[in-house]
């Protein structure tokens, strides 16, 4: 038992909420890509109906800050999302107290159910997102902002990262000069939409299959005021789990229509929002393969490893369509996706 381990139980024995219950020894719930680990207790009551199960989120304080998971949980729960609830913190040692949404994450059951079950949750993570995006429009601008600098560090990860520490293909003076143009045009795409309460992370593993108010929605501490369609393409673009091109244009018609319904887009504009859709993917598949790469070679992590062949792909795909990828579609199909499936396969 480490010592992080024995300040959470002492902690845990010591809070008012659960005072007079049996509380059970805490077990792995999940970890994810940061330095903060969940853990699940079980909890009995006088009565049956109070058996409960909770969540304690441990992040340790001088990688993580509990804050702005406090914060935005709030906002969330506030705007009628069904997120984790805060029951006690203590922000000194790094450890919450949190409703437990369960454990049946969208990844876990997308693959084996039918084709209107997925419909069915996909539709329902976009109806959740346009709530986001509508009725959150006035606590947004008080987020941090998703500007330009932001935009620009987190694809400078694929060039730093994938390329140059894992795949060892660092860009020459000229290609530099081509990288650069890319990045701009992405920045200048993502800039120019309407911005909105992006949670950042919006994807098949943070999302979790609830009996009411699906979906349950996690790991939202990063969010940020930005882009329109960024969390849209994280969505039906996820680095995890790839649908049809043709299922994916119904998704995005779908939405579309919803954010014309809150008037956030209007129906003359369905063009300029696929391209723009488009362009944001590119610049969220150029960051995650770049931290997929970095959680290797900088913490230890190779789970993600097998996800950049697909994450690739999603550039190749979406930016043959656009002329002023060409640069960016040729190195990645003819330089890096051959490095990566050799890799995956090895």
């Amino acid at each position: 038992m480490n010592e992080r381990f024995q300040w959470m139980l002492d902690w845990l024995d010591a809070l008012p909420i659960l005072q007079g219950r049996a509380v059970s020894q805490p077990v792995s719930a999940s970890s994810d890509a940061s330095f903060r680990r969940y853990f699940r207790i079980e909890v009995n009551g006088p009565q049956e109906k109070d058996l409960a199960s909770y969540i304690i989120m441990d992040a340790p304080p001088e990688h993580e800050d509990c804050e702005p998971f406090i914060h935005v949980s709030a906002q969330m729960a506030k705007l009628g999302l069904n997120v984790p609830k805060v029951l006690a913190q203590n922000l000194q040692q790094g450890f919450l107290l949190l409703t437990d949404l369960g454990s049946t994450t969208y990844l876990s059951v997308l693959n084996s159910a039918d084709e209107s079950e997925v419909d069915r949750l996909y539709c329902d993570a976009l109806n959740a997102l346009v709530i986001l995006q509508e009725k959150g429009a006035q606590a947004a601008p008080e987020l941090p902002a998703y500007d330009e600098t932001l935009l620009n560090n987190e694809m400078n990860l694929f060039s730093d990262w994938l390329l140059g520490t894992h795949l060892e293909m660092p860009l020459s003076v000229h290609q530099q000069m081509d990288w650069q143009q890319i990045k701009t045009l992405l920045t200048q795409s993502a800039l120019a939409q309407p911005k909105t309460y992006v949670h950042r992370d919006y994807h098949s593993r943070n999302l979790m299959v609830t009996s009411q108010g699906n979906p349950g929605i996690l790991d939202f501490q990063d969010a940020v005021y930005g882009p329109l369609t960024y969390d849209a393409v994280s969505l039906l673009r996820d680095c995890y789990i790839a649908w049809p091109s043709d299922q994916v244009r119904e998704w995005q018609r779908y939405y579309f229509l919803k954010l014309c319904e809150v008037n956030l887009l209007k129906r003359d504009e369905w063009h300029g929002f696929l391209k723009a859709m488009d362009f944001m993917g590119i610049q969220r598949h150029l960051k995650a393969s770049g931290i997929f790469a970095r959680l290797y070679h900088r913490d230890g992590k190779d789970g993600y490893l097998n996800d950049i062949p697909q994450t690739l792909q999603y550039i190749v795909d979406v930016g043959r369509d656009y002329p002023e990828m060409k640069w960016l579609v040729e190195w990645v199909e003819n330089r890096m996706l051959p490095h990566t499936l050799l890799q995956k396969a090895g």
